[in-house]
């Protein structure tokens, strides 16, 4: 078994390439003990050298999706329901802080990218209509003196 700490990109790039010889290693034996161990050590390399630099939430969580081949569905699985992903990837809906714990415990996405503020789109009500549903209000009574 050739392992070894990954604290270079030279390391990093020797890590890949042994990676690459050990891709179609026989199940249970020592070469896919190996490439696990090699994967894991990649991968923690990657995060520091490279970290996920999002400058929002839904970016975070597009580029994470985008980076494991996610899909809506596996987001609807980890914040609750389709609707919820399909609202919070179409900035319809802020995160709540369950959709971030999950986030941070299932994907391992940092709270610290997830907790950061971030516009939603407008609904799709008009500013006339809001003002024809407010104008529509009985007045209130005035206090008299």
């Amino acid at each position: 078994m050739d392992v070894f700490p990954i604290r270079t990109d030279h390391d990093h790039a020797r890590a890949l390439r042994r990676i690459e010889e050990l891709w179609n290693a026989a199940p249970n034996s020592l070469e896919e003990a190996e490439l696990d161990i090699l994967a894991t050590l990649v991968d923690a390399y990657e995060e520091r050298r490279w970290p996920i630099l999002a400058s929002n939430p839904i970016e975070a969580i597009v580029t994470y999706m985008s980076e494991r081949m996610l899909t809506q569905a596996d987001l609807a699985k980890v914040i609750g329901s389709q609707s919820r992903a399909s609202e919070i990837l179409n900035r319809r809906r802020h995160l709540t802080l369950q959709m971030v714990w999950a986030l941070n415990k299932k994907w391992r996405i940092p709270a610290e990218l997830l907790i950061r503020p971030y516009k939603i789109k407008a609904s799709g009500k008009s500013k006339a209509a809001v003002r024809r549903i407010v104008g529509s209000r009985p007045p209130r009574p005035t206090a008299r003196a």
